[in-house]
């Protein structure tokens, strides 16, 4: 006989699941997108977001490496 998981358990889980993985995601992909080219209201709503979902952030950073590409210097 399966043991019946609460409906509020799995609402949890996905809620976290959300907080932690999916939306920091989408938030490094759109601060590369958008780093060099922002107003400054967009930039503090930048801030903002990388305060709030600072725990995600912190769980995808040491896979994710968005250092500016070299330079090709031409003589």
């Amino acid at each position: 006989m399966a043991i019946p998981i609460p409906l509020s358990l799995l609402i949890y889980l996905g809620l976290a699941g959300v907080y932690l993985l999916v939306v920091p995601i989408i938030l490094f992909f759109y601060l590369q997108s958008r780093w060099n080219n922002v107003s400054s209201f967009e930039r503090g709503f930048m801030y903002f977001l990388v305060f709030m979902f600072f725990p995600g952030m912190l769980l995808f950073s040491p896979f994710l490496n968005f250092r500016p590409k070299p330079r090709e210097i031409k003589v």
